[in-house]
């Protein structure tokens, strides 16, 4: 199963390199990996997504405390959480199917930001789901490039779990 991490650590060089070492040692692959200031100066906000039983997570977890510059490790996959991933998505875009694709863009809330004769990119913004909805669609102009940032992803103060309201 594939579970979510949000590690809070200090702001300091090498941290990342400590903690994908530590991965790389216990054999996890990380999915997706998100870096990024934090709320508070100093601190930065990690967030992985990586697959594992909750019996080597915990392991694992308990193996990231002991890190030097590592405050809190907390698994979101059950908590609810607000989720997001951006995608730029390079697309084929004759004359013919550009109009096609422009709608599709826009059922999915894409911008538009590069055109070419021949090309669009698309920036997409949203919950992992729909980032893989839209290449599906799009799979069948032909997809040229794709760049992801992975996942980051918040826990919901309201704790509505939004995955109950899709059912």
């Amino acid at each position: 199963m594939k579970h979510t991490l949000s590690v809070l650590v200090e702001d300091e060089s090498g941290v990342l390199s400590r903690i994908s070492g530590l991965f790389a040692r216990r054999g996890f692959n990380i999915e997706s990996l998100a870096v990024g200031p934090a709320e508070q100066s100093g601190r930065s906000r990690v967030t992985m997504v990586v697959d594992g039983d909750e019996h080597s997570i915990d392991q694992l977890t308990k193996q990231l405390y002991k890190l030097v510059n590592i405050l809190t490790v907390l698994d979101i996959t059950d908590i609810p959480s607000v989720e997001r991933e951006l995608m730029l998505l390079k697309v084929n875009a004759n004359t013919t199917s550009r109009s096609e694709i422009l709608e599709l863009a826009g059922i999915f809330r894409a911008r538009v930001v590069d055109v070419s004769e021949d090309a669009l990119t698309l920036e997409i913004v949203g919950d992992p789901g729909k980032i893989v909805a839209v290449i599906q669609v799009l799979e069948k102009f032909g997809i040229r490039e794709i760049a992801r940032t992975g996942k980051v992803a918040l826990t919901r103060e309201s704790k509505v779990n939004t995955e109950y309201l899709k059912l």
